[in-house]
């Protein structure tokens, strides 16, 4: 723990650990034991490069994980932007990124114990001169083994903290949210890592315990925003909710009962371009069914419509099929109407400007 003064403190070890011994020393000796306490308590192990803990690092070396179906999607008949970025696990991913070479940084210990776990496999790639698809299948194993290692350690701390919250005599008395900043591709499309308004980067993990309020089991399918957990914890302490922020208190729908004037539609926008992984500017809104999604960069200017109940995997776009009318008209003004709410400016931080909607008939 770094107290005011001490300056920089150097730990040596695996930081999803790390982060936990620090959490459990703050909840045990840290906080003023007679009042209520938030603690926000996150990890980047699953972000790139997917550096597994010590504990891990052979794990599912005897397993065949199943690829996605579309882990080799074409791409045909999709927007420019799908065809234009650099996210694929075939093309995109480096030396670091598949442990072809060690991470930075490690002590002797640490160093030996990953060659020990990585290099009997790198050599074993390297003898097979792999070639096509059987290279980029070789590429979505050492991925998602790396991916589902970190994941198997960040459960592991959670269950920590979890299990000192039941011997305290915490739980009983204790709202846990988990929750992320984003979903994550784990193959589909080809791809890895985020940023589109595509199912697997959009859906977010949304857990919540609360004692006695809510339902162990329950689940919930109104639309929610990472925009409402201010909101929630402001509600939840019994804090006065200011006018100006944009979301909503979730406690109604986690005492299990849905607004009537709950949002039935989300508004997403994604502006960082040109920038890593090259993806286009777009927004959108979603119903829970359809996407209307604009990418909006005037060279670009393309629209596509998807359907999830037609098109679950999202490699179709209907914008143009008479069929949807209907639905485009209803979701062009829903997007004015949302951007118009959330005071989306006319141009982006960099200057740059949106290329305009249609006029719709």
């Amino acid at each position: 723990m770094i107290k005011k003064g001490e300056g920089r403190v150097k730990h040596t070890g695996y930081t999803t650990d790390i982060i936990t011994d620090l959490a459990l020393e703050w909840l045990k000796n840290g906080r003023d034991a007679d009042k209520p306490f938030m603690l926000m308590y996150q990890h980047k192990a699953p972000h790139r490069n997917w550096q597994p803990g010590p504990k891990y690092l052979t794990m599912y070396d005897d397993r065949t994980i199943p690829e996605p179906g579309s882990l080799f999607e074409g791409y045909e008949g999709r927007p420019r932007a799908v065809k234009e970025q650099d996210m694929t696990i075939a093309k995109t991913m480096n030396a670091g990124d598949l442990k072809l070479k060690p991470p930075g940084g490690l002590t002797p210990e640490q160093r030996q114990a990953w060659d020990a776990a990585y290099e009997p496999k790198n050599e074993a790639f390297r003898k097979a001169n792999l070639q096509g698809k059987e290279l980029v299948r070789w590429k979505y194993q050492r991925y998602i083994k790396d991916y589902l290692r970190c994941i198997a350690s960040v459960d592991d701390n959670l269950g920590r903290v979890l299990d000192y919250l039941d011997q305290s005599g915490l739980a009983s008395n204790t709202i846990v949210v988990y929750s992320s900043d984003q979903g994550f591709y784990l193959g589909e499309h080809g791809w890895f890592d985020k940023r589109w308004i595509y199912e697997q980067s959009l859906r977010t993990p949304f857990i919540v315990r609360w004692p006695e309020v809510v339902k162990p089991g329950s689940t919930c399918s109104a639309i929610v925003s990472p925009l409402d957990f201010a909101e929630t914890f402001l509600d939840t302490a019994g804090v006065s909710i200011p006018d100006d922020m944009q979301g909503r208190s979730l406690v109604p729908l986690l005492e299990g009962h849905t607004p009537t004037d709950w949002r039935k539609t989300f508004y997403y926008q994604y502006f960082e371009f040109p920038a890593v992984h090259s993806v286009h500017r777009h927004y959108g809104v979603c119903d829970g069914r359809y996407k209307l999604i604009h990418f909006y960069e005037p060279d670009v200017d393309e629209w596509e419509l998807i359907d999830l109940q037609a098109n679950p995997g999202e490699n179709k776009n209907f914008y143009n099929d008479p069929k949807y009318a209907d639905v485009r008209r209803r979701l062009h003004p829903e997007i004015v109407r949302l951007q118009q709410i959330y005071k989306v400016p006319p141009k982006d931080p960099d200057g740059k400007e949106h290329a305009p909607q249609p006029a719709v008939t």
